[in-house]
């Protein structure tokens, strides 16, 4: 197993999945590689030829990988983006995304997504994985506030055309306000990974406790918008939860073992120093 990504230094997955190695008793190796953009195709040949179970693939390599894998599931072809690759029973790579399919799995145990209206923030990568994840687990409304106009309506108009799920886009200007109806808010920007007291241009007030509050960042995990939501009262969903279920399906996807969360979180804290 390998992660490639250019740049990827301090990448914690190599640290963690060894950790979990370890503890499961079992003889596996996990690579980091700094890959170029004109070597990718290259890259996932050798992993191929190699006998690679599979890898993650980080920026800028997530939407580029797609045209080097024989097989996408829904969500990395929906998205147009593929992080995370394993082999089928044929020995074929296919393509996944787990950026939103792990929000959806830590949310089944806070608040079941089907059926749901979910307000996203941000339009990047992250959010459109995201967004598609929550469409095919059956949310009712995605409703995606960003800046950006473009990239705004490039992510409603998937979302509406070829997710079958309702989405409207809101252009971000000032504090967003919470509508009512809403259950789960998604914060997919990076505000706070660079600022740890930055704030998400978000009217608090607007929360009520019956929502889900979830935040992409994991260092520092518990930012302030996810502080500021649990004392009003929400559930919250914080970017460490999100990484260790990424790992989790990682691991089980490749060695058919269930690994140890707790020894995941535990190496992702030590490795951060949190």
């Amino acid at each position: 197993m390998c992660c490639v990504g250019h740049a990827v230094a301090g990448y914690p997955a190599q640290y963690v999945m060894e950790k979990c190695f370890a503890a499961a008793g079992l003889d596996c190796r996990y690579l980091t590689l700094d890959v170029a953009p004109e070597n990718l195709g290259d890259a996932v040949r050798g992993m191929q030829a190699m006998g690679f179970r599979g890898g993650h693939f980080t920026a800028p390599h997530k939407a580029a990988v797609i045209q080097h894998l024989p097989q996408l599931t829904d969500e990395a072809r929906l998205a147009g983006l593929a992080n995370f690759v394993y082999r089928d029973q044929e020995g074929q790579y296919v393509g996944d995304n787990t950026d939103g399919k792990s929000l959806c799995q830590c949310l089944q145990h806070v608040l079941d997504p089907s059926g749901r209206n979910v307000l996203l923030l941000g339009a990047g990568e992250m959010a459109r994985a995201i967004a598609v994840a929550l469409a095919l687990a059956g949310a009712r409304e995605v409703n995606i506030v960003n800046r950006s106009v473009e990239h705004g309506q490039q992510l409603a108009d998937l979302l509406n055309e070829q997710a079958q799920v309702a989405a409207m886009f809101f252009p971000w200007s000032g504090d967003c306000e919470v509508p009512a109806e809403t259950d789960i808010v998604v914060n997919a920007t990076s505000v706070e990974s660079a600022d740890p007291q930055a704030r998400v241009a978000l009217e608090i007030q607007s929360l009520s406790p019956q929502m889900v509050v979830a935040d992409i960042v994991f260092n520092p995990p518990r930012t302030r918008l996810l502080q500021e939501a649990a004392e009003q009262g929400c559930s919250t969903i914080d970017g460490l939860q999100l990484l260790v279920q990424q790992g989790v399906i990682a691991f089980k996807t490749w060695t058919g073992v269930e690994p140890d969360a707790n020894v995941m979180r535990e190496a992702l804290e030590e490795y951060l120093e949190l």
